[in-house]
């Protein structure tokens, strides 16, 4: 019954913003770790950025520190991720992945980026492209 929907992808030109969003049903993410994962042809799989669920520390990919900002809003049982200054590089199917675990942000991001651990979303889109 837990349930995980992305959504605010689209098509933007570079250097453009996008911020995404991931629902959960069935249970409360303030409870879980939370992660977003990107998947593009022909490249590896990444864990984009990554947020704990005990402390709140968040980690993020080199290749889009300063640009992305991961946050989590338990009201609305809800985790955003705000991309800024987008590349056709950032062009890729993002996922909300979520687990109860206690793990720092950066070990939950290395575990997304090797298997589907947890509760998997369908993923939404992101296309950035003149």
């Amino acid at each position: 019954q837990l349930h995980i929907v992305e959504s605010g992808g689209g098509l933007v030109q570079p250097g453009g913003s996008l911020r995404l969003s991931c629902a959960a049903s069935g249970f409360t993410l303030d409870n879980y770790a939370i992660g977003w994962v990107r998947q593009a042809p022909g490249k590896e799989r990444e864990g984009v950025s990554c947020i704990s669920s005990s402390d709140g520390s968040t980690y993020y990919a080199d290749s889009v520190k300063g640009r992305f900002t991961i946050s989590r809003d338990n009201a609305n049982n809800t985790v955003y991720l705000q991309m800024n200054s987008l590349k056709p590089e950032d062009t890729a199917v993002y996922y909300c992945a979520a687990e109860r675990l206690v793990v720092p942000g950066v070990i939950f991001c290395g575990i997304l980026a090797h298997g589907k651990l947890g509760t998997w979303g369908q993923g939404t889109q992101v296309t950035v492209s003149s």
